[in-house]
């Protein structure tokens, strides 16, 4: 049948045990998880709203490659589309949300109540928004002056859209398009998949520490997570709250989605465990990451792949599905395992 196969131009793939045998259940099931994420990525529609982070080069994706590498479609948005559905949000809305948001969320003392209520509102509109355009990721950016209406709205996303990411709609800051993406191929497998970055390597205890400011995947955190109240996001200006949390102590996966410059996609991948230690109270999702390495080799190594500095975090070892996914998606997979 291979032959055949083979000759024929047909791809196929093969699993061989008898019915109790675990390890064939094993592989047939991460071939339908694979198939899963190649369906969610062929048929999806991935929002991109507001503009590129300025200066972030490494961040700007090619729209053309992605329904050539991957499938789906790009729906190029404005914030406006976002403006005009959180102009029409009702304060009874708001109050929902409001409530939803504090059964969710554990809160600081530092959110303010104005800045609270304006999430919510802006957490009503996302999910208009996401409706309308019956989206399966979005990631936006946007700077505003001045106070003005967008930068506003930028500065109020970061609520809506970790709800968004909780229940299968990845949002992503910092218009990182590919990044958004990989945290849906993470959310299909059942890996969560958090917008993620370097924070800091901790030479001293073998750590390496990363995570974000932004949307976070609520169901990955070590604890009921927190509400922050900012005044600056990552650089970005703009008063609101932010989520804070660890991901869950254990086996995790970084994936990240490279751009190569043939105009290819790769999957960079490591495996490693988030452990203990103090973390930054910064209103991030800040994890510590033990790679089983000296963190500078790791870091040296994953950046040597050229990915960009963003990625998403997921709970568990995940490297076999991701090949899976690869496979039947036709990209390559870079293991970085210094």
């Amino acid at each position: 049948m291979a032959n055949t196969f083979m000759r024929a131009g047909i791809a196929f793939r093969s699993v061989s045990g008898y019915l109790e045998d675990e390890r064939a259940w094993a592989r047939i099931g991460r071939w339908v998880r694979a198939a899963g994420v190649r369906a969610a990525l062929r048929r999806g529609r991935h929002g991109l709203m507001g503009h590129l982070y300025p200066g972030m080069l490494d961040v700007a994706t090619d729209l053309t490659l992605v329904p050539v590498n991957l499938g789906g479609h790009v729906e190029v948005l404005e914030f406006d589309d976002l403006r005009v559905r959180v102009e029409k949000v009702t304060d009874a809305q708001v109050r929902e949300r409001v409530g939803l948001a504090r059964e969710v969320f554990e809160l600081d003392g530092s959110v303010k109540d104005d800045d609270f209520a304006w999430a919510a509102r802006v957490s009503v509109g996302l999910d208009r928004l996401v409706d309308d355009f019956a989206l399966d990721s979005l990631a936006y950016y946007h700077r505003g002056l001045e106070g003005e209406i967008h930068e506003r709205l930028g500065a109020g996303m970061i609520l809506g859209a970790s709800l968004l990411t909780a229940r299968g709609v990845p949002a992503a800051g910092e218009y990182e398009l590919r990044t958004s993406l990989a945290m849906l191929v993470m959310d299909r497998l059942g890996a969560g998949g958090s917008f993620t970055e370097l924070q800091a390597l901790d030479f001293a205890r073998g750590h390496v520490e990363m995570g974000h400011d932004g949307p976070a995947h609520l169901a990955i955190s070590a604890r009921r997570p927190l509400l922050r109240g900012l005044g600056v996001y990552h650089g970005k200006r703009g008063w609101g709250v932010s989520v804070e949390f660890d991901v869950a102590h254990g086996p995790v996966t970084a994936l990240g989605l490279l751009q190569r410059r043939d105009g290819t996609f790769a999957f960079v991948v490591s495996e490693g465990a988030t452990v203990e230690g103090p973390l930054l109270r910064i209103g991030n999702t800040t994890s510590r990451v033990d790679f089983g390495c000296d963190p500078g080799e790791w870091t040296d190594a994953w950046s040597a792949t050229g990915i960009s500095h963003h990625w998403a975090l997921g709970t568990g070892h995940r490297i076999a599905d991701l090949r899976a996914v690869a496979d039947l998606i036709g990209v390559d997979v870079i293991e970085v395992s210094p």
